[in-house]
């Protein structure tokens, strides 16, 4: 029987798990829906990923499992998870759980100083130095500090409109992206939400139409694209003063979907910005998928060496 280690990478949307054998060859891959277990909650959650790693280890024994999801913010959210997955029968040979940005940083560099910035329907950000120690955030929304990610650029991009559209506010081009986007004025748009006839998780869909009227001029669309750069470059900023590392040679990963959309505007004022507040990092663009982060932890974790780590590094390289 092939001893494996199996690894999921789980956010807003969409989980991956695989499969590898010790020497880093990757063995089997599925994908599942989004697996944060602050949405549905920890039995749910788990069920999900339970039917993935049951999937992509078959009859295998699982030396080692590796998760990693998005909604794992606080330690007593990592325990009662660690606890639950712990009766599981693949994770009895050794289990690592945490939040999905330690996958994403993995992905992005194995430098032992280093800082990512995910945006994707929300934001957070991690940052950990060479002896262990690490930067973090509550991660919990408006009432921890946060402002971002698709669903708080959706809404204040609604904001702006309904003010465009009662006469409160500005004229922006949001106000007419946002209706041809839902295909329903502002005020039925915001009616069918209060209703609950729709999801505001739906408001998540808009930062491409706000990065196009940006690029086209709109004053109004142009600040949020400014203040979602800014708030990217406190996260990273914040992160390397609290490691002592805001004058180091450092990379600072991004990834989500927000930041790997490619809008210029954004990268543009993310990269000025964090010249300004630590001028020796580095910016570095995952280009590879964090399922991959989350593999090499759990290979490391198990007692991989290095060469096969480089294999696991190779088998997700998408040339």
């Amino acid at each position: 029987m092939t001893d494996v280690v199996v690894a999921v990478d789980g956010g807003g949307t969409k989980t991956d798990a695989v499969a590898l054998s010790l020497d880093g060859r990757l063995l089997a891959s599925s994908r599942g829906p989004g697996g944060n277990p602050q949405h549905s909650g920890v039995q749910a959650s788990l069920a999900s990923v339970d039917a993935l790693v049951s999937e992509v280890a078959g009859d295998a024994s699982v030396v080692r499992a590796g998760l990693y999801l998005s909604g794992l913010d606080l330690p007593q959210e990592v325990s009662a998870y660690s606890a639950a997955a712990s009766a599981r029968p693949w994770a009895a040979g050794g289990l690592d759980v945490d939040n999905d940005l330690f996958a994403l940083l993995r992905a992005g560099t194995d430098e032992p100083d280093a800082v990512a910035v995910v945006c994707g329907t929300g934001i957070n950000a991690v940052g950990i130095r060479a002896d262990g120690t690490t930067a973090r955030f509550l991660a919990l929304g408006a009432i921890s500090g946060d402002w971002g990610g698709g669903l708080g650029i959706g809404l204040e991009a609604l904001w702006h409109a309904a003010r465009d559209a009662d006469g409160r506010g500005p004229s922006t081009a949001l106000t007419p992206a946002l209706e041809a986007h839902f295909g329903v004025s502002v005020p039925r748009l915001i009616t069918q939400l209060h209703l609950r006839e729709r999801n505001s998780e739906e408001l998540s869909e808009l930062p491409p139409a706000v990065f196009a009227c940006a690029s086209a001029g709109d004053e109004i669309a142009g600040k949020l694209v400014d203040r979602q750069a800014a708030e990217v470059v406190a996260m990273a900023r914040s992160c390397l003063t609290r490691l002592g590392l805001l004058s180091a040679d450092v990379p600072v990963v991004l990834g989500g979907g927000i930041l790997q959309a490619g809008d210029e505007r954004l990268l543009a004022g993310i990269r000025t910005g964090l010249a300004q507040v630590a001028p020796s990092a580095r910016v570095v663009h995952v280009t590879q998928p964090p399922i991959l982060g989350a593999a090499l932890l759990t290979l490391a974790a198990a007692g991989a060496p290095s060469a096969a780590l480089a294999q696991a590094r190779a088998a997700f390289d998408p040339t």
